[in-house]
């Protein structure tokens, strides 16, 4: 059987303007949250968080940086890829969910300065409570079920061929029909949970369910992601698309368990919040475990690509795939409440965004900007994922003493040296990643900048 190739001819009629906009509104989101990891991550690091009003500002830089690194980025390249992928139809409602995103993001990155509010850490989407960042975070919920909505309606048909395009692109309807059922989740748990709860127990029920569907919305993208950029890099791999579109099948089958979840239990009990669990690493784990085995095979049994740019391509896949599995490995041994459990969805997430920033760069010359290429490019994705790494590393270091997640200088209490180092690489790494982002920025404003006058062009 001769080896599968996945790509997908982009849609020819995509409205470039769209696609940027998405484009932009994810950039926007890394710079911003940036400036929030920088706080954030000095406010846990030995000795400089001493200059800071490090436990207050801490949860607050936490909150706006988890959701603007995590839920916008994520919006803003699914919009980006649907948009993409989808037939000219609807495209009002395209434009005018990108317009609610833009503004719900505004809302959440001013929100610490106009509007207050007490920071609460909630799993998946934690808040800050007051009318400023909740009318933010409103705002961005439906601009999420508009965009979905509208890709729905234009969702390309896949056609009775069944090749490495067809898998890919049933990959990305199955991301919107993921993130169709977590809307609904999220609905139903407003709707469900007690307004008699208060404060994190009214926000960890209302946001479990919903946060939990969108997970699969996440992994479905960045196995999309896996499987294009290996094959972009000339890698051979040995997974027919029939056997690829199963497995995306079955990540997406699972889902479904969220429903049912909703039917079959109440919302604040303990049987619902595990049910959502099980679903997801039983979903997730049958098409990730084949599909990064079946990546792997191909990258080694390949001869390096030496094409323009496919360094950059090459070193964003490998240090995603490095990410998610030092973070699903760190999963498997996490007990009680400390810093391996962040460490365990950093490098899950951050997993999932090294596979969206390759697939941003493998994108932005069939938009008809350059190709980004050269030792910034190549070096990115390995500084970013380097400084993660060792953020994590040290996380589960200094979890293995105990030190709590989701506090910081004082309220740490770090009694040992080997507690204090864990936590110092933890801040180093944090800062070298900050670097690491910072550089994808400059990396893609270079290529958008060098060829404006093409891109004006393509698509038309």
């Amino acid at each position: 059987m001769p080896p599968s190739r996945y790509t997908l001819s982009l849609v020819r009629q995509s409205d470039r303007s769209l696609v940027r906009g998405w484009l932009w509104l994810g950039l926007l989101a890394l710079v911003v949250s940036g400036f929030y990891s920088i706080l954030l991550v000095a406010s846990r690091t030995p000795g400089v968080n001493a200059w800071l009003p490090v436990a207050d500002f801490f949860r607050v830089a936490l909150v706006v940086h988890v959701d603007l690194s995590v839920l916008v980025w994520f919006l803003a390249l699914s919009g980006m890829l649907w948009s993409l992928s989808c037939r000219p139809r609807a495209t009002p409602l395209a434009w005018l969910a990108m317009l609610l995103a833009y503004a719900g993001t505004l809302l959440i990155g001013i929100a610490p300065f106009v509007g207050g509010g007490e920071p609460i850490m909630a799993n998946y989407i934690p808040v800050l409570d007051g009318s400023v960042f909740l009318a933010g975070l409103g705002t961005l919920g439906v601009a999420a079920a508009l965009l979905v909505l509208r890709s729905l309606i234009a969702a390309p048909a896949l056609g009775l061929e069944l090749d490495g395009s067809g898998a890919l692109r049933f990959g990305l309807n199955a991301s919107v029909v993921a993130t169709a059922i977590a809307l609904i989740a999220f609905a139903a748990s407003l709707w469900l949970t007690p307004a008699s709860l208060e404060g994190k127990a009214y926000y960890e029920i209302a946001f479990w369910g919903g946060g939990h569907a969108l997970q699969f919305t996440w992994t479905l993208l960045m196995l999309v992601a896996w499987l294009w950029l290996a094959s972009a890099v000339g890698a051979q791999l040995p997974l027919s698309p029939r056997i690829a579109l199963l497995l995306l099948a079955l990540a997406l089958v699972s889902v479904f368990v969220t429903p049912y979840a909703y039917l079959a239990y109440d919302v604040a009990s303990v049987e619902h919040r595990d049910l959502h669990t099980w679903a997801m690493r039983l979903g997730g784990g049958v098409a990730i475990v084949p599909i990064g085995l079946a990546v792997v095979v191909g990258l080694l049994r390949s001869p390096r690509s030496r094409e323009a740019g496919h360094d950059a391509l090459r070193a964003a896949l490998v240090a995603s795939m490095l990410l998610f599995a030092a973070g699903g490995v760190i999963g498997m041994f996490i007990s009680g409440s400390n810093v391996k459990i962040p460490a365990h969805y950093h490098g899950c997430i951050v997993g999932v965004t090294l596979a969206l920033m390759g697939l941003v760069y493998l994108l932005l010359p069939k938009l008809g900007y350059q190709t980004p290429q050269g030792r910034l490019a190549h070096w990115q994705p390995v500084l970013y994922g380097g400084g993660q790494l060792m953020h994590i590393i040290g996380l589960v270091w200094s979890g293995g003493y105990g030190v709590q997640r989701k506090v910081a200088g004082a309220e740490q209490v770090l009694h040992s040296k080997a507690e204090i180092a864990g936590m110092g690489l933890m801040g180093l790494g944090g800062l070298i990643a900050i670097i690491g982002g910072l550089m994808f920025v400059v990396v893609v404003w270079n290529s958008l900048r060098g060829n404006a006058g093409k891109a004006a062009r393509s698509l038309s």
